[in-house]
């Protein structure tokens, strides 16, 4: 019953392997784009870093900007 339970939840050996293997994607995807700014702009690890969430900081702003001039009134 109790394993029932967590596989339903997405828990269980299965939810785990699936969120490792979503862990590494991520981890990969993020040193690919720190690797990539380190290279065009010939900067230092932690440098290409903060550019990396910078960026990204700025596309959640821009996202929540255009979430408000379509839907001003839907809050979260």
């Amino acid at each position: 019953m109790q394993f029932s339970l967590l596989a339903a939840r997405g828990g269980g050996m299965g939810g785990f392997v699936s969120s490792m293997i979503r862990t590494f994607i991520q981890i990969v995807i993020y040193q690919i784009c720190i690797a990539t700014i380190q290279e065009i702009f010939g900067v230092s690890q932690w440098t290409a870093m903060f550019i990396f969430l910078g960026i990204l900081g700025v596309i959640g702003v821009i996202g929540y900007i255009l979430k408000q001039r379509m839907a001003p009134g839907i809050e979260d």
